[in-house]
């Protein structure tokens, strides 16, 4: 699986730490929409969709299984925000 398109918006608020919201593409066939890009103590990172639980928790809708496919997905969403 690779991915075949990233589209990024950047979010310029004072005082935020998300820095942007993007969508990608995944084999032309799976698209995931409302990915955080957020500016964490160790840099930017990309958080997945998640929804708030009836506890008050938040849970991922999607993610990567594996940690070369969040790796794979993160490059790609950060090397297309950087570019920006």
């Amino acid at each position: 699986m690779k991915v075949t398109s990233v589209n990024v918006k950047k979010i310029e608020k004072e005082n935020s730490r998300m820095k942007g919201i993007a969508s990608i593409l995944l084999d032309d066939i799976i698209a995931i929409h409302d990915i955080r890009i957020i500016s964490g103590d160790n840099g930017l990172f990309v958080a997945m969709p998640s929804r708030k639980t009836a506890t008050g928790d938040y849970r991922d809708i999607v993610h990567p299984i594996s940690q070369e496919g969040r790796e794979m997905i993160e490059k790609a969403i950060l090397d297309e925000y950087n570019k920006e």
